[in-house]
């Protein structure tokens, strides 16, 4: 089965690869493109600042130890380094070279590489996204095979990889991780590094693949499957080029490691947008569906739940033995706490009520009028403010005591407390202090996730930063608001349930 519409004959250069099984040295292979000992730019100018200058600057800030070789058809030196004519003037062979230059001067860079280039990215635009391109970008493929290179690309951006100090964006985090990431589109990329970052994900790597004229999802796919730096993999893919072999992948992984999807192109417009974004002939929504359930994919539809999904797989360790169904819920607000049984609904997981075995420890807790203990949990601030926040943990200890819960969501609105004009301790941070301490000392096998809720005020976020920090050391998933931790654990139970049906 094919996942992709396009009947355009390939060329003779391109073998036909929707047969070709499962390759058994991906890790080999794709590791240099990650981590790479030496790198070569193209499109750096000497005289002003283009992206290749900024890549410069980028992974020599970012710590990168490996030898940066520009190359520049006149100056001697560029960015304060040696400036070479050509590939094959170079004085070592580089695992990865980045070009950015205008379309017309790919092929002859690439083909006279003289095998001194692994993997060649083309960030530069104006080829099989656009009907005048589509012939160039066949003609890129076969230069870069007649030099010697494996082409990533064109019209993508970068890659990200705190191991291998390798970056396209200044400014983000330096500590690796185990979340893996192909994307289709560049920009999107970005935000899933600056964004994935603030959240607390962590990378491995992450590549841009764009076109997919050479390397490809299904490529990156394997390494990350191989890669024992690497989870959880993510992908957002507008099209899968060998849809057979996309099959066959996952099926062979048989839930290894969870893989989260992210789609671009599902609907008429969507579809009709990413062919100029990519040149992609995005395939029907249903064949994509069916990959889902059959596959035991994560599904995202929005970049958000995207990461939250990621954020989920990085801190939780997924439990076959006992999927996640039922769901305790614990804050502050009524309204909330209602709201936030019916979206766990709405996923596929419950709320329900508890025994009376679980109820009686926390009944004989002689909680203050107003606090309901019948699942969800609701407490007023009257009711956490009891011992000065230490009656959370007794409330706490009890429903993981119960054993009654697959999962535990504690809520907390953090504006109801920054703006108390109660002083006479800090309810928030014995609070939060609280709820960690529990998690800490409890057996993991309840999953546990904190939603901190701000109203956007400047206090109220920059304590959200602080408890964010906090829980995310620990180990803790934090999410903005109740409906992106559901999804999230929605995420962990579909595969986990998925990792059942395998061994049944």
């Amino acid at each position: 089965m094919s996942v992709r519409c396009d009947e355009r004959p390939e060329r003779p250069e391109r073998p036909d690869m929707s047969d070709v099984s499962p390759n058994p040295n991906a890790l080999e292979t794709f590791r240099p493109l990650v981590e790479p000992r030496a790198i070569a730019v193209v499109g750096a100018s000497a005289s002003s600042v283009t992206l290749g200058n900024e890549i410069i600057n980028h992974v020599r800030n970012f710590g990168f130890g490996g030898g940066i070789y520009p190359i520049h058809p006149s100056a001697e030196e560029v960015e304060g380094l040696r400036a070479y004519r050509t590939f094959a003037d170079l004085p070592e062979t580089v695992d990865y070279a980045y070009i950015s230059v205008a379309a017309a001067s790919v092929p002859g860079l690439l083909a006279g590489a003289g095998g001194k280039v692994r993997f060649a990215q083309v960030s530069s635009s104006g080829f099989g996204e656009t009907v005048a391109g589509k012939d160039l970008e066949e003609d890129i493929v076969a230069a870069a095979r007649a030099g010697g290179s494996r082409l990533v690309g064109p019209n993508c951006i970068g890659i990200y990889c705190p191991k291998g100090r390798l970056t396209w964006v200044g400014g983000v985090s330096p500590e690796p991780g185990p979340v893996g990431v192909v994307t289709q589109s560049g920009g999107l990329g970005t935000n899933m590094i600056r964004r994935g970052n603030e959240r607390g994900v962590r990378f491995s790597s992450l590549v841009s693949v764009g076109n997919s004229a050479d390397v490809g999802p299904n490529d990156l796919l394997e390494f990350y499957l191989a890669d024992p730096d690497t989870g959880v993999v993510g992908l957002y893919l507008e099209d899968v080029k060998d849809g057979r072999r996309f099959f066959d992948i996952l099926r062979a992984a048989g839930g290894a490691k969870p893989v989260v999807l992210l789609r671009g192109g599902r609907s008429h417009e969507g579809q009709r947008a990413a062919v100029s974004h990519t040149g992609a002939m995005a395939s029907d929504e249903r064949i994509w569906q069916a990959a889902v359930r059959q596959l035991g994919l994560a599904h995202a539809e929005t970049l958000d739940e995207f990461l939250d999904i990621l954020l989920a797989f990085q801190m939780l360790t997924p439990r076959p033995a006992r999927p996640t169904e039922k769901v305790a819920l614990f804050g502050n607000g009524g309204g909330i706490s209602v709201m936030g049984a019916d979206i766990f609904s709405s996923v596929g997981l419950s709320v329900p009520a508890f025994s009376e075995e679980t109820r009686k420890p926390l009944d004989a807790l002689d909680l203050p009028p107003g606090t309901s203990i019948g699942n969800p949990i609701d407490t007023p601030r009257s009711t956490l403010r009891v011992e000065g926040a230490g009656i959370v943990e007794k409330i706490l200890e009890a429903v993981y005591a119960s054993g009654e819960s697959d999962a535990l969501v504690v809520h907390l609105n953090i504006a109801s407390f920054v703006g108390s004009a109660d002083r006479r301790f800090n309810i928030l941070e014995n609070l939060v202090q609280n709820v960690l301490d529990v998690r800490a000392r409890m057996e993991a096998h309840v999953h546990f996730a904190l939603v901190l809720r701000s109203d956007g005020s400047v206090e109220a976020d920059g304590r959200k930063r602080a408890d964010r920090a906090r829980a995310l050391a620990l180990g803790i998933p934090v999410f903005d608001e109740i409906p992106e931790a559901a999804r999230a654990l929605a995420g962990i139970g579909r595969y986990e349930r998925f990792l059942v049906s395998r061994k049944t």
